[in-house]
């Protein structure tokens, strides 16, 4: 058989000449640099329904000849730039996603130029040591114990879940692993009577919690929701009750989520108290740190994350509030090992053991995943390139423009300030001749705030998301964005109120039209 020469290698379909590579990667380069300068003058988004960003994109067959690197590169470029919503506008305030780091938009590309598989060391020496590495600057960030560890994974939903395998694990008095969920309902095994493993969280709870219970078996009647006390905490009391009667009924609880910042309204729960019931029932704390954790950086918040450091597990969100492009999430644990012991086997046709007076870290054996991408690298470029210092100043003020907007709502008669946490604030639009106070009005301030949002989201002058806050449908400013700034704040009091007084003669008039 005759050699493929060097040659005959770069005409390969997919190859690129290095000539061919830094000429069109230079242009696209440029191309960037240009979105980025104009994004503050960009709309948030377009607005566009499916059926016409289909007809943008052709209704095409699988191409049957390739087309040039460089046109592919221009076409993606301009749809990109003109048919997304912009996470990174410094008028995005909806879901937790934040402005991404420009230096971890170049880790991205150099990841990929590398692609290293970090699932075992061997196939990533340095990339898993700048995971290792990273993963102990987070917990260091966060104040979490410094000899800790972790993974880094997609997001908040798999952070989350990671650690709830590790306590499933670690909690469920047999080998779960080997004999599974049945075993508990197997009678003939007098160290396995009929009990079901139980888990505690706060009505406030992200949905991860839901997904985790159905997907890994327990299903979601396994959730006992506590009741929140007015600061949009878990109720500690409650919990602590709902676990001594569980008890008496002779279920296993084995889990309580503290969540640190709440996904409608930032809120903290009392996490030292959480902490303390954990210990006296054995169970495993997971604290959701998602989006808040990062806060845990500034001193004045100490009080708020107190107790965080006595958590078994925490997941926190680098493409959240540490400005990482996405997928950037990771799991901390205190103990490496209750990862391995609830994601590890050893199959034949593994040799990742290493030299066994230095080994290194396998982190297919830390997760649900073998081959894993460079996720680490754009969030170690970030933490140095900012450092300790950099990341207090940003996220600092992030929650002092949340606070200079819960200001700027109180001082308007038609709108309304619900809450402040953190970097989120809540508040609704009330029209002024709105006197009476009755469920109907309340009825209609759901409805009207409702098609504001909806309105707001679709005008691509601001993005915002909602939240249900006692009972009231609210617009929600979650600001985890380096490039927002004051003005940005007074222009959004100043869209909501005139599209806010707009859409309320409108349903006034569909109103009159309905009862005559």
């Amino acid at each position: 058989m005759k050699p493929i020469n060097d040659v005959a290698r770069l005409k390969a379909p997919l190859a690129m000449s290095a000539e061919e590579f830094s000429e069109v990667g230079n242009k696209l380069v440029d191309k960037i640099a240009e979105f980025l300068n104009d994004l503050p003058h960009k709309p948030v988004t377009t607005g566009e329904q499916p059926a016409k960003i289909r007809a943008v994109l052709g209704n095409n067959k699988l191409p049957i000849n390739g087309v040039s690197a460089e046109t592919l590169i221009d076409e993606a470029a301009e749809l990109l730039f003109n048919h997304s919503l912009f996470n990174g506008h410094p008028s995005f305030w909806g879901y937790i996603t934040s402005s991404a780091t420009p230096i971890g938009a170049l880790g991205d590309l150099l990841a990929a130029a590398v692609n290293p598989n970090v699932g075992a060391y061997i196939l990533s020496p340095v990339a898993t040591e700048i995971e290792r590495q990273t993963i102990q600057w987070l917990a260091e960030f966060i104040g979490f114990p410094p000899d800790s560890s972790g993974v880094f994974v997609s997001g908040g939903n798999m952070a989350n879940f990671i650690g709830f395998l590790a306590a499933r694990k670690a909690k469920a008095g047999w080998d779960i692993r080997k004999e599974g969920l049945n075993a508990y309902n197997d009678k003939s095994k007098v160290e396995h009577p009929n009990k079901q493993l139980l888990i505690y969280c706060s009505k406030g709870t992200h949905t991860w919690i839901q997904k985790a219970a159905d997907i890994f078996g327990l299903g979601t009647d396994a959730i006992r929701w506590i009741d929140m006390n007015k600061e949009q905490q878990m109720n500690v009391e409650k919990l602590d009750q709902q676990i001594a009667t569980d008890l008496t009924k002779g279920y296993v609880p084995f889990l309580v989520v503290g969540t640190a910042g709440s996904i409608s309204t930032g809120a903290v729960d009392s996490l030292s108290e959480i902490a303390k019931i954990c210990k006296q029932y054995n169970l495993w704390f997971h604290v959701d740190g998602a989006y808040g954790a990062p806060a845990a950086l500034l001193p004045e918040y100490a009080d708020t994350f107190k107790g965080l450091n006595e958590a078994d597990s925490v997941a926190i969100d680098p493409h959240k509030w540490l400005y990482s492009p996405l997928e950037a999430g990771c799991i901390l644990v205190q103990n490496a090992q209750h990862l391995i012991d609830a994601f590890s086997f050893h199959p034949e046709y593994y040799n990742f053991d290493g030299k066994a007076e230095d080994p290194g870290i396998n982190y297919l054996d830390y997760g649900l995943q073998n081959s894993r991408g460079f996720r680490a690298l754009k969030v170690w470029l970030g933490l140095r390139q900012a450092g300790q210092n950099g990341y207090q100043k940003m996220i600092r003020n992030n929650i002092e423009l949340a606070k200079n907007l819960f200001h700027l709502v109180t001082k308007e008669e038609d709108l309304q300030a619900v809450s402040n946490n953190l970097s989120i604030t809540t508040f609704r639009y009330i029209p002024k001749d709105l006197s009476e106070d009755s469920i109907a009005k309340e009825s209609y301030l759901n409805t009207l705030n409702k098609e504001l949002l909806n309105s707001l989201q679709a005008g691509g002058k601001v993005f915002l998301s909602n939240a249900v806050v006692d009972q009231k449908y609210c617009l929600r400013v979650c600001i985890v964005n380096f490039r927002t700034s004051y003005d940005d704040l007074k222009t959004l009091i100043e869209i909501v109120l005139n599209e806010g007084k707009r859409l309320d003669a409108q349903l006034q008039i569909q109103s009159r039209i309905k009862e005559n």
